[in-house]
């Protein structure tokens, strides 16, 4: 008896944890180039994806799907999930450097867009050279295509918030 509550308690932690993880970002070290000379390095904490309602925080090089749940043309609510499996309701994002040429540094983001109607969203960066947050303009994400934005430099992080569906 006890070993089978045993069990039921540790399977049902597992599950618990492996659920909580879908949506925050296990602790990882980040390097990206810079410029031609210099990296930036640094301890990504275990932090969650969305650090606020249908806001994301995206590091340079991640990848994640996020599930909607919209309701008359509304983003009402966003979730991080590990695998697309509603892609009608499943935002894709990737969010990456090249950097094999380290004269001209790229720093792209890549948006799928689920839905029949454009999706709009804004855009604050973090550069490693300003040291500090910068709005960045971002064009619509057209119905059921990817949107790819390009930055001739090195971006620590995006945050992306104020999504929502317009015609």
């Amino acid at each position: 008896m006890l070993k089978t509550s045993l069990l039921l308690f540790f399977a049902s932690t597992t599950l618990i944890c492996a659920q909580e993880n879908s949506t925050h970002r296990i602790a990882y070290y980040l390097e990206i180039a810079v410029d031609e000379e210099h990296q930036y390095a640094m301890d990504v904490p275990e932090s969650p994806y969305l650090v606020a309602p249908n806001t994301l925080q995206l590091f340079c090089n991640e990848k994640i799907w996020v599930e909607c749940e919209v309701q008359d043309n509304v983003i009402q609510s966003m979730k991080v999930v590990e695998q697309n499996t509603n892609p009608s309701k499943t935002i894709e994002i990737e969010f990456r450097q090249e950097a094999e040429d380290r004269a001209s540094i790229q720093t792209i983001l890549k948006v799928k867009n689920p839905f029949d109607k454009e999706l709009h969203y804004d855009a604050m960066m973090f550069p490693p050279k300003h040291q500090d947050w910068v709005e960045t303009s971002i064009l619509p994400v057209l119905p059921k295509l990817e949107g790819y934005e390009l930055w001739p430099h090195a971006i620590l992080t995006l945050v992306l918030e104020n999504w929502k569906l317009e015609e």
